[in-house]
């Protein structure tokens, strides 16, 4: 029997806070999920005046990271993107009631080597989202490093 790593609500609310500090300094309106390895909330945060649609598309967003353990919007990178059309993954936006997200903001949470969850951020563009989200992937990386882990802290997670 394999054991793993299990994100914790705790780490998840290091990294939601590290992620709307960023947000506050960028001047931008974010909502922020952080998910387990199968893609359920831990903790979602919408700020203050944010938009409504936030919390979902966030969730979508990690849901997908976490599930595909890759970062979001590798799926449309141009020439090769899988999800882009004539490609392999194309259409796969549709999949799981339609719940994949194929754009910028979803990011795994690897520790140790291992997807432990995803975090997604809904609320900027997608220079904002990102620096939203490795944020939030620092501030975990600072937490466990007093334990010896080690945390993933990139944009291009490909696995």
């Amino acid at each position: 029997m394999k054991s793993f790593s299990k994100l914790e609500v705790g780490e998840a609310r290091t990294m939601i806070a590290a992620a709307v500090q960023q947000a506050q300094a960028l001047g931008v309106l974010e909502t922020v999920c952080v998910v387990d390895e199968g893609g359920f909330p831990l903790l979602l945060e919408r700020m203050d005046g944010a938009r409504v649609t936030g919390p979902q598309i966030a969730w979508n967003k990690a849901f997908t990271a976490a599930g595909h353990k890759r970062s979001t919007h590798l799926f449309n990178q141009t020439p090769n993107g899988p999800a882009l059309p004539g490609n392999e993954a194309f259409g796969i936006q549709w999949s799981f009631e339609g719940r994949f997200a194929v754009f910028v903001g979803g990011f795994p949470i690897v520790v140790d080597g291992e997807v432990v969850g995803g975090v997604g951020l809904s609320g900027g563009n997608g220079e904002q989202d990102t620096k939203c989200g490795l944020a939030a992937l620092a501030a975990l990386q600072a937490l466990l490093q007093t334990q010896g882990r080690e945390v993933v802290v990139q944009a291009d997670i490909k696995r």
